[in-house]
């Protein structure tokens, strides 16, 4: 996962200030809290999220696919 760092905001800041990490989000759909200069927790955009929770059609075909070139073998037994 790649961070922008416009978005990081350390956890003291973000307890702080809640609506600078809301702004962010707003900005950017998500920011990242830092907890020791490391991060922490991201927040996400609520829609982002759910869009984010369903696999996309083309991405299930080819888990699919791998799953039947990886798995041939006990496919075709099965098949008997």
């Amino acid at each position: 996962m790649t961070i922008d760092t416009a978005t990081m905001i350390s956890i003291t800041e973000a307890n702080q200030n809640f609506s600078k990490v809301a702004k962010l989000v707003d900005e950017h759909g998500t920011a990242v809290i830092l907890k020791n200069n490391v991060p922490r927790y991201l927040v996400i955009d609520f829609s982002k999220a759910e869009k984010e929770k369903t696999a996309s059609t083309e991405d299930m075909l080819a888990i699919s696919e791998r799953l039947i070139r990886q798995n041939r073998e006990a496919y075709e037994v099965l098949a008997k």
